[in-house]
């Protein structure tokens, strides 16, 4: 599945990989992460992508980006939007699929091999315009969970179809082992899968 020869880019949807992880009963080792795919390829560029509630005084995912940032990763954010919904309920909103779509596309021309983590059925789309540029597609989420993380027509579309269940061993770790100063990012209410 991998070429030893190949560049890769790493592309994570922070949100649906904290989702998917969590739903695996696991939480990412970020560190072991990034090493597991440098020993696959020359790892070019490793995206991270999330939405950060700007107004807080303090934000849950805060550290876990700074980390990130200074580890190796390249970190897109935006500020999401905060609402209430019908039920009165506090929701925040922060997609991130066009700024992750636009720089997988930048890159065409130097990537040979994308992995995205995610399950998002929007990324389809994506995943056939880099095939169309003989570029080859992995995707990285879960059957595994009831209900499965991941959209059919994604999986379907993809070159690779990884499941994050098989990469536990090399990417995971237990909750209880979960770092004061490295936190998961909160959950972001995205479109449905």
């Amino acid at each position: 599945m991998f070429d030893p020869r190949e560049k890769i880019a790493l592309f994570i949807d922070g949100a649906n990989l904290y989702a998917t992880s969590r739903a695996l009963g696991f939480d990412i080792d970020y560190r072991r992460l990034l090493s597991s795919f440098q020993k696959r390829g020359y790892l070019l560029r490793a995206y991270y992508y999330t939405a950060l509630v700007e107004d807080q005084e303090y934000s849950s995912i805060r550290p876990l980006i700074d980390w990130l940032d200074y580890n190796g990763f390249k970190v897109v954010t935006k500020p999401a939007k905060e609402f209430t919904d019908s039920t009165g309920r506090r929701k925040i909103k922060g997609n991130m699929d066009i700024e992750l779509t636009v720089d997988a596309l930048e890159l065409a021309d130097v990537v040979d091999h994308y992995v995205i983590f995610s399950g998002d059925g929007d990324f389809r789309t994506l995943v056939e315009a880099l095939q169309r540029r003989g570029r080859k597609v992995s995707i990285v989420s879960t059957m595994a969970s009831q209900p499965p993380m991941i959209s059919d027509d994604l999986r379907r579309q993809a070159d690779h179809f990884i499941d994050l269940m098989t990469l536990k061993s090399d990417v995971g770790r237990d909750p209880s082992e979960r770092s004061v100063r490295r936190p998961e990012p909160a959950e972001v209410d995205e479109d449905e899968y």
